[in-house]
């Protein structure tokens, strides 16, 4: 996915739910942090972009976003890439998330007013699911020194998750680390 694409299914996404206010929690929402350019390869790879509303309550306007531009819809048939709406829950994530989203708002958005998860807040978060397209996500963005490792076993202590899977996690990262 590029960022002319992610533009184009926020648009959507907003006129579709009637709301502005989207959270990017997916893969994709490192677009919102690097322009695909300087993204590797398997960090651009998905034709899905994960959109939550941050006023979505029971996840009916996911659900309309779902159900008009989600995988196999004329939308995705036409435009090779499709939105896939959750809620904002969807994720796990580490404690104080929201003060680190990152505003990414141009032209191309509008009417959008869309926030993206915090390049290693994201990481985190495709660590805590472990699968492996999420594992060679995170690989890819700590190869091309995109995320620091320390940072990422920082905020660590901050993801609610079980002791287990924070030392998979840890161990996961130990190559990467100073």
């Amino acid at each position: 996915m590029n960022r002319d694409q992610l533009a184009h299914l926020l648009r959507a996404s907003t006129r579709i739910a009637g709301d502005p206010d989207i959270l990017v929690i997916g893969s994709q929402a490192i677009l919102g942090s690097f322009d695909e350019d300087d993204l590797p390869a398997p960090a651009t790879a998905s034709r899905e972009v994960d959109i939550a509303f941050l006023n979505d309550p029971g996840g009916k306007k996911a659900d309309l976003v779902d159900a008009a531009i989600g995988e196999l819809s004329p939308f995705d048939e036409q435009f090779g890439c499709y939105a896939q709406g959750v809620e904002v829950s969807t994720a796990v994530l580490p404690t104080g998330w929201r003060d680190r989203l990152v505003v990414w708002q141009n032209q191309s958005t509008w009417p959008s007013r869309a926030v993206f998860l915090d390049p290693h807040d994201l990481a985190l978060a495709k660590l805590a699911a472990f699968r492996d397209k999420d594992r060679a996500f995170v690989t890819a963005l700590l190869d091309a020194k995109l995320l620091a490792a320390d940072a990422l076993i920082d905020r660590l202590a901050d993801l609610p998750v079980s002791p287990q899977t924070r030392d998979r996690i840890s161990g996961f990262l130990g190559p990467w680390r100073n």
